[in-house]
């Protein structure tokens, strides 16, 4: 693990199952009003991560891709909160993003998780947290998490002292 700065943290995930745990403990984190981003090429690990956020969060349902339905919700029974996950994969047009309805998201105290947010980068608030992943083996997958606002600052720092103690 290496710690950048207060606002970048890079690690290696060594396997499927530590890549769901280490999204199972920023899932724990998350707030109303919180946005994920996973970006990285097919392969990288961004629907595993978001399973483990999802269990994480504290929905009872498995949590899978979105990419032909665009946008999943999650229901938490605890309280009733929502998590949207979008898959912005198959959006190139302005009006397939005026579809999705994620202004109206952001516009809403919303927990939301984007896989491919890069294709919707313009739209997205400044305050985020943005996880690059990375291929490097069958087994190994490189994470740099970004905070790019005051909470996602808070939601990393809570991050790593729930996953590291640092």
């Amino acid at each position: 693990m290496a710690i950048l700065d207060d606002r970048t943290l890079d690690f290696v995930s060594t396997s499927t199952a530590q890549t769901e745990r280490l999204g199972i403990r920023l899932g724990e984190l998350l707030a109303p009003g919180d946005i994920v981003c996973l970006s990285g090429e097919l392969g990288a690990g961004k629907t595993t991560l978001a399973r483990g956020i999802g269990r994480g969060w504290g929905t009872p349902l498995r949590v899978t891709s979105p990419t032909f339905v665009l946008v999943n919700e999650y229901p938490r029974p605890r309280d009733g909160a929502t998590l949207y996950h979008l898959d912005c994969y198959r959006l190139e047009r302005a009006g397939d993003i005026a579809t999705v309805g994620l202004e109206d998201l952001f516009d809403s105290d919303a927990t939301v998780m984007i896989e491919w947010p890069e294709h919707v980068l313009a739209l997205l608030p400044a305050d985020r947290l943005w996880i690059a992943l990375s291929y490097d083996s069958p087994t190994r997958r490189r994470l740099r998490l970004n905070a790019g606002g005051p909470r996602a600052t808070q939601l990393l720092a809570g991050f790593r002292k729930n996953t590291f103690g640092v």
